[in-house]
C-alpha cells in the first residue's frame, strides 16, 4: 500500500525518533539547578582559598612587613631562604620529626592493632580508649603535657623532690637537646591510637583463608604477620605514610603551644619559623616565600606518591 508508513515496509528500518525538546529542557534545567547549588561553594573557595593563595604568591615576591605597602623584589626572598641558617635548621628538624613520626606511630599502631585483633571481650572499649587522645583538642593535650614536662612543677621535678636520683635536673622542654624529641613524644602519644584503629580496620579486611593456609604451612604468628598481614594492609600503610609526611610538613600546633620553637630555635620547624618571621619579626613577604616553598615541596611529595601508585608500589 502506498499509504503505509516506511517503518511497516519490508527491509526498511524504523526511523529513530529525534529527542524531544522537552527532554533537553529538563536536562538543562537540572544542570542549572546543580550549578546553582555549587555556586556558593565555588564563591567561598574563590574568596577563602584561591584569593589568599594568589595573594601569598604575590607577597612572596615582595619585601613586606605585613602592614603598609609592599615593595616588589622578585625572587630575592627565595634566594635568601637558600642561605638562611635558620631555614636549614628548621628543615633538619622537620626531617627528624618525619623519621620519628613515621616510625613510632606506625610501630605502636601495628602493635596496638595486632593486640586488638586478639581481644574478644570489651574490644570496643579498648578501641575507644586508643582513640581518646586523638579526639581530644590539641590545645588541651599540649597544655596538659606542658605542665607534666615543666622543669619547675612537672613529673621529673616531683620525682626529684621525692628523692629519685638522676631525674630532678632533667629539663625536657628547656634543654636544646631534648626539646624537639619531647614535643615529638607528645605528638606520637596523641597520634598512635588513631593509627592503631585505622590499621585494625584494614586488618579486618584481610582474607582469613590466607591465615589458615599459612598456619597449615607451619607459619607462626610473626611469620603470618609479616607474610600475610603486612601485604594485606599495604595500601593503608602507604596512605598513612603519605599523610604522615604531609602532617610533618605542616607540624605547628603542639610545638607552638609547648615550646614556641625554643629554646633558641632548638624545636623550630618550618611552620613555627614562618610564624615567627611573619608575626614577630615582621617579615611577612619572606614568610610567604617560605610558605610557597613548603607548598611546592608538598606537591612534589604528592606527585611522587601518584607515580609510585601507578607503578603498583602500594599493591
Amino acid at each position: 500500500m502506498t499509504g503505509a508508513p516506511a517503518a511497516a515496509l519490508p527491509g526498511h528500518a524504523p526511523r529513530a525518533t529525534p529527542p524531544r525538546a522537552g527532554a533537553r529542557g529538563v536536562r538543562w534545567r537540572r544542570g542549572l539547578v546543580g550549578w546553582a547549588f555549587l555556586t556558593p561553594l565555588l564563591a567561598v573557595n574563590l574568596l577563602v582559598v584561591l584569593g589568599p593563595s594568589l595573594a601569598t604568591v604575590y607577597y612572596s615576591l615582595t619585601d613586606w612587613s605585613g602592614l603598609g605597602p609592599a615593595t616588589f623584589v622578585g625572587l630575592a626572598n627565595y634566594g635568601k631562604a637558600f642561605g638562611d641558617p635558620d631555614v636549614r635548621e628548621a628543615l633538619w628538624h622537620n626531617i627528624i620529626w618525619l623519621v620519628l613520626f613515621l616510625i613510632v606511630p606506625t610501630v605502636l599502631g601495628l602493635l596496638g592493632a595486632y593486640l586488638l585483633g586478639r581481644v574478644r571481650k570489651l574490644q570496643m572499649v579498648f578501641r575507644a580508649i586508643y582513640f581518646i587522645p586523638y579526639i581530644t583538642a590539641s590545645v588541651v593535650n599540649a597544655s596538659v603535657w606542658k605542665m607534666l614536662l615543666s622543669p619547675t612543677s612537672g613529673v621529673a621535678y616531683q620525682l626529684g623532690q621525692l628523692g629519685v636520683p638522676g631525674v630532678g635536673d632533667i629539663s625536657f622542654l628547656g634543654d636544646p637537646n631534648l626539646a624537639l624529641y619531647s614535643v615529638n613524644f607528645v605528638v606520637d602519644w596523641h597520634f598512635w591510637g588513631f593509627t592503631a584503629v585505622i590499621y585494625f580496620a584494614a586488618m579486618q579486611g584481610v582474607d582469613r583463608d590466607l591465615y589458615d593456609a599459612a598456619e597449615v604451612d607451619g607459619a607462626g604468628s610473626w611469620q603470618q604477620f609479616r607474610a600475610v598481614t603486612l601485604p594485606g594492609i599495604r595500601p593503608t600503610l602507604v596512605f598513612m605514610w603519605l599523610m604522615s609526611i604531609i602532617w610533618t610538613l605542616k607540624a605547628f600546633d603542639y610545638i607552638y603551644i609547648i615550646t614556641g620553637g625554643g629554646p633558641g630555635g632548638a624545636s623550630d620547624v618550618m611552620a613555627t619559623l614562618m610564624y615567627r618571621k611573619a608575626f614577630s619579626e615582621y617579615e611577612a613577604g619572606y614568610a610567604a616565600s617560605l610558605g610557597i616553598s613548603m607548598t611546592i615541596l608538598t606537591g612534589l611529595v604528592l606527585v611522587g606518591y601518584q607515580v609510585l601508585r601507578r607503578r603498583g608500589w602500594e599493591t
